[in-house]
């Protein structure tokens, strides 16, 4: 296959986010939460487990722990037991008490509208701040980069085999794809995974993108 232009590859890009907004026009972020601050423990508490598991630990977790002052108070102990079943909770809940007091010490007690300034909360990557920043705020800085994003990315082609963390893929999304499509990439894009670009059965066949994929192929599908 000859190499892409980048022309061509952004208009391609810009056909798939087009062809995303017709099917998901109002995918939004599926975790539960009330606030700013509750959104930021949600998406650091679903890294590398479902947005579902988290929606079953945090009603209990909100109750009891569900601002920054009740939340920098909280016994580590207890909210490793909320938070139990998912995976890395022993650091997520030390992660869940410091950023809640970083948040009071450092920001007055409000999460921070800076992707830069969010990052330096403990346990919060670029990742979770672009959600957060993008789903709270209506700020957006750049392209949420999970599981989801990075696999699909990469099948499409629009990142390259040289992107080989959600940092570099980042990097390469931002570039093909024009600023104003990047707002619901991630929230349609997780979507798409889940339903149609499956890990492990891609409905390829079934795929309303599947022209637009390198990676599509009609005698294989």
């Amino acid at each position: 296959m000859p190499r892409e232009s980048k022309a061509h590859k952004t208009e391609r890009a810009i056909t798939i986010c087009e062809r995303m907004n017709e099917h998901y026009p109002r995918e939004r972020c599926h975790l539960n939460y009330e606030t700013p601050f509750q959104l930021t423990i949600a998406v650091m508490l679903s890294a590398q487990t479902t947005d579902a598991g988290v929606n079953k630990v945090t009603p209990a977790l909100f109750a009891k722990y569900g601002t920054p002052e009740l939340m920098a108070q909280a016994p580590l102990a207890d909210v490793k037991e909320i938070i139990h079943s998912l995976g890395f909770y022993k650091t997520k809940a030390a992660n869940c008490i410091n950023c809640a007091r970083m948040v009071l010490t450092d920001f007055g007690g409000e999460i921070p509208q800076d992707i830069n300034l969010m990052q330096k909360l403990p346990g919060v990557g670029r990742k979770t701040a672009n959600v957060v920043l993008n789903e709270a705020f209506g700020i957006v800085e750049g392209i949420a980069v999970d599981t989801h994003v990075y696999r699909i990315a990469h099948k499409l082609k629009l990142a390259s085999p040289s992107a080989d963390t959600p940092a570099k893929t980042e990097t390469q999304l931002l570039r093909a794809i024009p600023r104003e499509y990047w707002g619901p990439v991630n929230h349609q894009w997780v979507v798409f995974g889940r339903e149609v670009c499956i890990a492990r059965r891609p409905r390829c066949s079934d795929c309303f993108i599947n022209d637009l994929c390198p990676s599509y192929s009609k005698e294989e599908a």
